[in-house]
């Protein structure tokens, strides 16, 4: 009866911090703010549904949703990081408002051209 309990309280955490993240897909102003609310909710909402289905398995069954939940949490961040890195060179990441602009640094360092568009540009 706890765990059941225990198990809804993840469901029902994990399916809201996934909802919170989508209306900040639509309510966000810029690619980088919303690739936070992609990422960072969806991923944490993700892993409490898969604890709380865990907690519902059998210890040998629950084996394939930590596979699932490693995967989630290796490759969010680094698909993130690629689709901001392509944002940014295509021009559609408003520059001026960045505080640091490390990834502009190093490609001017290295030799490549200027984001294309204006900052601002989406």
């Amino acid at each position: 009866m706890l765990i059941d309990v225990v198990s809804s309280v993840f469901l029902l955490g994990g399916a809201l911090f996934c909802v919170v993240g989508a209306f900040g897909l639509l309510r966000f102003p810029d690619v980088l703010s919303r690739l936070q609310a992609g990422t960072k909710p969806q991923t944490v909402g993700l892993l409490m549904v898969l604890a709380g289905v865990a907690l519902q398995l059998e210890a040998v069954d629950a084996v394939g949703l930590i596979l699932v939940a490693l995967l989630q949490v290796v490759t969010a961040p680094v698909l993130s990081q690629l689709v901001g890195r392509a944002a940014y060179r295509i021009g559609a990441v408003d520059r001026s408002s960045l505080l640091r602009d490390d990834l502009g640094d190093r490609l001017r360092s290295e030799g490549f051209p200027t984001p294309k568009g204006r900052p601002g540009d989406r």
